[in-house]
């Protein structure tokens, strides 16, 4: 009898460690490429006569981070007319004065800062209220394109230039950029790199600029869009409700036939630190039960598929070498060897030791943990927190018309 359950389990852990394998394999190969970093935006080709461009900042205490971003927007050397809105939604730290005498200071593209007073009502995010009136505020203007960007984003002199060249030559409607995200202390290096690794995972750039695909996605910290694309997928009122707004908008312009394009920056970083695991934690968990809809049904594959692709590898690698079982720990090393070698252009993009691509598993098993416990918080009835404001389920939320 023994005999037979040791057969079995031999069996099974092989069995894991090959279905582990052909999953990476497929991963590798058919999965748009998810894993290359040399998606940058297409070669610029300057338009004959710049179009104008509103840039709307939602911001809600933001002064630690703004004397290190708001100035290099209002630096942009862009030869159209543009103008910047910052959006003080609420701020108890004097982020609107502090917009102000930065705008004094350095000078540069015109800058407004306004408010929308109070909360957002029932059913919008802060984020996408403050994007609203943003917008707003903005077409009194009659801008072509609107650049939306977060307080916390630094963009080089010629981002916006090249952004809006890059939209005109290849004809998107909305063309983002993956803000390369800080990476300074330890657990920065073990969870920042995978975090991009892992959204390009399920949002294959490649895809998203393709027509006919339905994927869709976009990078909240960088997106250009234009004015009429906006009016046409009702943004922001279409998506008020959402979260992972980035997505959402993405996913309302492509529906309507718009061009999507997304990739990797070059010129456009975040300045926000996470110096300690918990502030990584907290960025993560915030939203990663509403990327699963809430359904149980969703996290309950999520944490299986983690499971049996980052973490039956090397665990699978070690029980075979101990069991001398040749049938697990080949597949298992195998697969780990293909995860590993597909997260090397990630961590060499962030410029990071490779060292860091082996310990891959170890940050999945963390993103496992963040993911559970995102839908503790929600059945808890915390739902995703973020600046003093907590969202529940948008059970009751339709969109209008």
């Amino acid at each position: 009898m023994g005999q037979t359950a040791r057969v079995s389990a031999n069996e099974w852990i092989a069995w894991t460690a090959a279905v582990s394998l052909a999953a990476w394999l497929w991963l590798l190969l058919c999965q748009g490429f998810f894993w290359r970093t040399d998606v940058r935006l297409p070669p610029r080709a300057d338009p004959g006569r710049w179009p104008s461009v509103a840039v709307v900042v939602p911001a809600r205490d933001e002064a630690a981070v703004l004397p290190a971003s708001l100035p290099s927007l209002l630096a942009q050397d862009y030869p159209g007319r543009a103008e910047v809105l910052l959006v003080d939604d609420g701020s108890s730290d004097g982020t609107g004065e502090l917009a102000r005498s930065l705008a004094r200071r350095h000078g540069g593209l015109p800058l407004t800062v306004v408010s929308p007073g109070g909360e957002p009502p029932a059913g919008w995010t802060g984020k996408l209220w403050a994007v609203r009136h943003g917008i707003a505020r903005a077409r009194a203007g009659e801008p072509e394109y609107l650049l939306l960007t977060d307080a916390d984003i630094a963009h080089a002199p010629d981002s916006l230039r090249t952004l809006v060249a890059a939209a005109h030559a290849g004809g998107f409607d909305v063309v983002s950029q993956m803000a390369r995200l800080r990476v300074a202390g330890l657990w920065e290096r073990l969870v920042v790199p995978a975090f991009v690794y892992f959204f390009a995972q399920l949002y294959p750039f490649r895809w998203i600029a393709r027509q006919g695909r339905r994927t869709a996605a976009a990078a909240g910290g960088c997106v250009l869009i234009r004015t009429r694309t906006a009016e046409r997928a009702r943004i922001p009122d279409s998506v008020r409700h959402a979260v992972i707004d980035d997505v959402a908008v993405a996913r309302a312009v492509k529906r309507g036939g718009g061009r999507i394009w997304l990739g990797l920056a070059e010129g456009v970083t975040s300045v926000r630190p996470y110096p300690r695991l918990g502030d990584l934690w907290r960025m993560v968990s915030r939203s990663a039960y509403a990327q699963l809809r809430h359904s149980p049904l969703l996290l309950a594959g999520t944490v299986l598929g983690l499971t049996v692709v980052y973490l039956v590898p090397p665990l699978a690698l070690v029980a075979g070498l101990g069991l001398g079982l040749p049938a697990a720990a080949v597949p298992g090393g195998l697969a780990w060897l293909v995860m590993t070698g597909t997260y090397v252009p990630m961590l060499r993009y962030y410029r990071q030791p490779l060292w860091l691509a082996p310990l891959l598993p170890f940050t999945a098993f963390l993103y496992l943990l963040m993911t559970v416990d995102s839908a503790v918080q929600h059945y808890r009835g915390r739902g995703a927190a973020w600046k003093g404001r907590t969202y529940a389920r948008p059970d009751a939320v339709t969109d209008e018309g």
